[in-house]
């Protein structure tokens, strides 16, 4: 529900009056949110980073499965889908190094 200018002045003067003090800023800026900060790893997040430094070395893949499985992306959501696509990733190097190594051995 927005709030007009003069309910915002009269309850700013109401404040004043009893001692309290109150923010001067334009009353449509909105705080900065979590989703202001750019990510990590340069603004691409920890699981896409993973996802693309795992071709050369794969084992960030399963770094990333770590940070995936234990619950990182609640700190910030939109580290999710790239954690999930190195968890993937993950489970599909692990196919492949399985396949090689049975057909080395059989």
């Amino acid at each position: 529900m927005p709030v007009h200018m003069d309910q915002m002045r009269a309850t700013n003067a109401a404040d004043h009056e009893r001692g309290n003090y109150t923010i001067i800023r334009d009353p449509e800026d909105l705080e900065a949110g979590i989703y202001d900060k750019p990510l990590p790893c340069f603004g691409c997040g920890i699981g896409w980073f993973s996802f693309l430094l795992g071709f050369a070395f794969p084992l960030m893949w399963y770094y990333a499965t770590i940070l995936y499985f234990g619950n990182y992306y609640r700190k910030d959501p939109r580290e999710r889908a790239g954690l999930a696509a190195s968890a993937i990733a993950a489970m599909v190097c692990s196919v492949a190094v399985v396949i090689i190594v049975a057909s080395l051995l059989l």
